[in-house]
């Protein structure tokens, strides 16, 4: 009976030619092992199977007789694949650790990596350049900040290297326990916290004792300083122009206060003088101690309990809605608020001193002169870095002022938005600055022009939040006790305060009566 011929030889696999079985002993994984996730390792796998049942079998199914170097080929592949094999099942195994106790192991990992083994509530005990250290490392992380831009992060780390009330209060409120037990906390009248959420609450507490001097502002949770508004709102991403143009520091008490001085008087005295009652002129300049109080800016967010059951996405959604409340209270204050209670707006400060106020040439008739007049008042230290502010209508009446008789005053047509910049300075407009009102009756404040680093803003870095369970309808005369309306509410409160440090640094345009 003839023989049955030998099955052709095939092509071994560039990746199985001239590979040793041998190599493979040892518990020491093989190159073609390393650096590869766990999806990599599980193609490869699948790769190595299709390469050994092409030796092993033909198209049709048969057994195949190997070559020497298929069969070395062959060996080589199975070895290689069950060590695969065997690093893919550790790697389920330990994913299985994680996927039941996630909270815990990302602590641990958190604390081996950045030496976090006293827990958040060691705090006080941390000297300024251990808790700036601290902060800066959980600044850096990518899962803490990937919400935030790069100018968000720039203002966060800017307050935290001058303020190390800041680092601390990264240090408590930005770590996972605690941005859980707040989203309970804010979410739920009755939340069911775990030890290390308790802990880490107890650890804001702690915190909050420590820095806090007024009782008025005992009480709430701290909102997470990463996604906290009254740190986070930067002026490139506001449209709060004050938080571009004016000083801003940080406090610890419920004032800033300063020294100012209208500057030394020099002067030439004669060699040797003798002169009487003083040899040399007295130049000691006259010191002011100008204060910005530090006030209690609050807002309050109503919603259903519907709402409140599902809160994905609380955390960013809370953020926005206090930013937006809270920028756009600032810009209102900023610009007239009152001084009783909160702070004193730019135009009711300059609106007091009559030594800067300037009047319009011709009453009811506000023309472009008038702006050569203000800023020619406005002493030339401060011209240096001026800038100007006032409603979008007072804009809109200052770019109307070129014409065929004075192409001096043309400043932009109707294709720009606003005449953003004039005599070289840059133009501020805000909604809260008032509209030109030509009257026989009152005057009007047009606009502001000055160096807006004579503007202080004082702040109490951290904004927090109360969750009020239960919201009841308006109680009128007869109706008895109101009754729950389904909703609760967010309160939320942060301490800033502004005023003008030195109106000598401004100058602001009116137009009185006729």
């Amino acid at each position: 009976m003839a023989e049955k011929p030998e099955a052709e030889s095939l092509e071994i696999p560039d990746e199985l030619r001239d590979k040793d079985p041998d190599d493979l002993t040892g518990d020491i994984p093989p190159d073609e092992l390393r650096g590869k996730t766990p999806e990599e390792l599980q193609n490869l796998t699948d790769v190595l199977e299709a390469h050994m049942r092409s030796l092993h079998q033909t198209d049709e199914g048969e057994l195949r007789d190997k070559t020497p170097d298929e069969q070395k080929a062959f060996d080589y592949a199975l070895k290689l694949r069950d060590k695969a094999i065997d690093r893919l099942d550790e790697h389920r195994a330990i994913a299985e650790v994680f996927r039941r106790r996630p909270k815990a192991v990302t602590q641990t990992m958190r604390r081996i990596r950045y030496g976090d083994t006293d827990g958040v509530t060691h705090v006080r005990g941390l000297s300024n350049a251990e808790a700036r250290e601290r902060s800066l490392r959980t600044l850096d992380s990518r899962d803490a900040t990937a919400h935030m831009s790069d100018l968000q992060k720039a203002q966060v780390e800017k307050m935290l290297r001058r303020d190390t009330d800041i680092a601390r209060r990264i240090i408590v409120t930005e770590n996972e326990d605690y941005r859980d037990a707040w989203m309970k906390l804010l979410s739920n009248p009755n939340p069911m916290l775990s030890d290390e959420e308790r802990n880490a609450v107890r650890a804001w507490e702690e915190y909050r004792a420590m820095s806090e001097v007024s009782p008025g502002s005992a009480g709430g949770y701290g909102v997470p300083v990463f996604i906290d508004p009254s740190i986070i709102l930067t002026a490139q991403e506001s449209g709060n122009p004050f938080l571009q143009i004016c000083r801003q520091v940080t406090v610890s008490t419920n004032a800033w206060k300063g020294v100012s001085s209208a500057g030394v008087t020099w002067s030439f005295d004669a060699e040797s003088t003798t002169a009487t009652p003083n040899p040399v002129s007295d130049d000691a300049p006259t010191l002011a101690q100008p204060t910005v109080a530090v006030n209690t800016a609050r807002g309050f967010i109503p919603y259903s309990i519907q709402v409140g059951d599902d809160y994905p996405m609380f955390a960013d959604e809370m953020s926005r809605l206090l930013a937006e409340g809270y920028d756009e209270l600032l810009v209102d204050k900023f610009s007239r608020g009152t001084g009783t209670n909160e702070p004193t707006g730019i135009i009711t400060a300059l609106d007091a001193n009559t030594n800067v106020e300037v009047q319009v040439t011709t009453n009811n008739a506000f023309a472009v002169d008038d702006i050569y007049k203000v800023w020619k008042a406005l002493p030339q230290k401060y011209r240096r870095r001026a800038s100007w502010m006032s409603s979008v209508d007072v804009n809109n009446k200052v770019r109307g002022f070129g014409g065929s008789n004075v192409y001096h005053g043309y400043t932009v047509d109707l294709t720009a938005e606003a005449a953003d910049v004039l005599l070289n300075k840059q133009w501020y407009e805000s909604p809260y600055f008032p509209d030109y009102v030509a009257s026989t009756t009152t005057y009007s404040n047009l606009l502001v022009v000055g160096d807006f680093n004579n503007y202080l803003i004082a702040r109490r870095g951290g904004m927090s939040v109360e969750l009020i369970p239960h919201l009841f309808q308006q109680q009128t005369a007869n109706a008895g006790v109101g009754m729950p309306t389904g909703q609760r509410g967010w309160f939320g409160y942060a301490r800033i305060g502004g005023g003008s440090v030195n109106d000598l640094g401004f100058r602001l345009l009116q137009d009185p009566t006729a």
